[in-house]
């Protein structure tokens, strides 16, 4: 059984009740609109995000939820994909998840309309319940989204960023969402303020786990399904590369700086920067980070008690930290 399916389990009667609800989320008057938005649930991922907000809903109420769950896990979906949507339309990218993308099938004008009316599927169906705390976490996520996007492109191209830098833009990036559906959980079943502060904490942790991971494919040598030293190629600054050029003499910053802007297309020598960043402890700081904030993600999920649903949240973070791609 895959590590996903086993993380499900405790959950997965909800998660097959979900799918029914999200698709319901998501019907229009416009036959055009049902037709695309049917083809974006037949290719649903992993669907982390709703088993976070199912997993944390389950622990923090010892184990029951209703209608408020299902909708706020329904609103965090709606919202994600249209994120997706809207993203694939400016990296200009005509692939998501081994499918095309909205934009590949139906063009640019017809996917940002699409990404629109998601993206506003999402605040009614939390307006019209007055499910106004749950608003609130997911609309704090997408002001972040946003401004972390928008912080990566005015620092990332200058190659002077800084850890601190680098670690707000992937908080904002990609942790606030996961904060968002931890945080919704919590929320859904009523829990107090304190409570729902928390959860988002451990979801924020468990985002910037993942990113890290994520960074570190860029020097792996295993088959994850992407080629390695994409990063280098688009010059994105990752923690190992920051790592490293804080770490190392004058000569060797100027050789990685001059190998990122002008050789970043040179195989052989995006393969030496590897290299390089590997000799220079770069990948062994950055994973000693991602353990550090797994280590933080347990701490928190340490004031519940045992249960089920709390075995799944610490198989999550394992998951997201061991997966292969």
């Amino acid at each position: 059984m895959k590590p996903v399916e086993q993380i499900k389990i405790p959950i997965a009667k909800e998660m097959e009740l979900f799918e029914t609800k999200f698709k319901d989320a998501m019907i229009s008057r416009v036959p055009l609109l049902n037709r695309i938005t049917y083809y974006i649930v037949r290719r649903k991922g992993k669907q982390m995000r709703p088993m976070f907000v199912f997993l944390v809903a389950k622990m923090v109420s010892d184990g029951g939820f209703d209608e408020r769950t299902y909708r706020g896990a329904s609103v965090v979906e709606l919202i994600h994909t249209a994120t997706l949507v809207h993203d694939d339309v400016v990296d200009d990218s005509n692939q998501r998840r081994g499918f095309f993308s909205i934009n590949a099938l139906w063009k640019n004008k017809i996917a940002v309309l699409v990404g629109d009316f998601l993206l506003s599927k999402g605040l009614l169906l939390s307006i019209d319940n007055e499910d106004f705390d749950i608003l609130k976490l997911i609309s704090i996520a997408v002001r972040e989204m946003s401004e972390g996007e928008l912080l990566q492109i005015e620092k990332a191209r200058k190659l002077d960023i800084t850890e601190e830098v680098y670690f707000e833009i992937i908080r904002q990036k990609t942790a606030t969402l996961i904060a968002a559906c931890c945080g919704i959980g919590a929320a859904s079943v009523g829990a107090n303020n304190k409570t729902v502060q928390q959860m988002r904490k451990f979801g924020e942790y468990i985002g910037i786990a993942f990113q890290i991971k994520d960074d570190l494919f860029d020097y792996t040598e295993d088959k994850i399904g992407k080629p390695t030293g994409i990063d280098i190629k688009e010059q994105k600054m990752t923690l190992p590369l920051i790592y490293t050029l804080n770490n190392v003499s004058k000569k060797d910053r100027n050789w990685l700086i001059n190998s990122i802007k002008k050789h970043n297309h040179d195989k052989k020598r995006v393969k030496e920067v590897i290299s390089f960043v590997k000799k220079n402890g770069g990948i062994e700081y950055t994973m000693n980070k991602m353990h550090s904030y797994k280590s933080k993600a347990i701490a928190i999920l340490n004031n519940f008690p045992n249960s089920e649903y709390k075995n799944s949240l610490v198989k999550m973070i394992g998951y997201v930290v061991e997966r292969k791609i």
